[in-house]
């Protein structure tokens, strides 16, 4: 792997790239796909900022989605990283197909391991499920901080951690 020197790294910085402040080189990437979806996120998509309609139509479908939504978008740094371009991404892009099946998490883990020579872009995971709220009955009413509670419930509860 050729290495150059950067600006500077984050997470996903391929391993080895060297920095001012990682003058040993960057360590192993973060991959913020794969722990998306071992985590169990409900939508976990990646958009490439040179495909604005495409990644439009991802940002509108994780609003829209009933949850938790991630998407990685892919935006290279002109200023300091020369390799990550926007031709280099041009050239490995590729959105998922139409036979692809974003409810298939084994899949979806594969699809996160795809990176350097072919990446694909869009929904790469999507579970339908109730959310966190819709599950504790404590938020049905609403958030807490808007509920009314009487004075006497108060001191009930208290009473049970004595």
């Amino acid at each position: 792997m050729e290495t150059f020197e950067l600006g500077r790294i984050s997470p996903t910085s391929d391993e080895g790239d060297i920095s001012k402040t990682t003058p040993q080189g960057a360590p192993t990437p973060f991959n913020p796909i794969a722990l998306a979806i071992a985590a169990d996120i409900s939508f976990v998509a990646r958009g490439f900022a040179g495909e604005i309609n495409h990644l439009a139509d991802l940002l509108k479908e994780a609003i829209k989605h009933k949850g938790f939504a991630l998407v990685d978008i892919l935006q290279p740094c002109p200023s300091f990283n020369h390799r990550n371009t926007f031709s280099w991404y041009r050239e490995r892009v590729y959105p998922l197909g139409e036979d692809y099946d974003p409810g298939d998490k084994l899949a979806a883990f594969a699809k996160a391991q795809e990176w350097r020579e072919r990446i694909p872009i869009g929904i790469i995971h999507r579970k339908e499920r109730p959310t966190f709220e819709e599950r504790l009955s404590a938020l049905q009413k609403g958030p807490l901080v808007k509920q009314k509670i009487a004075p006497g419930e108060i001191a009930a509860l208290l009473n049970e951690f004595r």
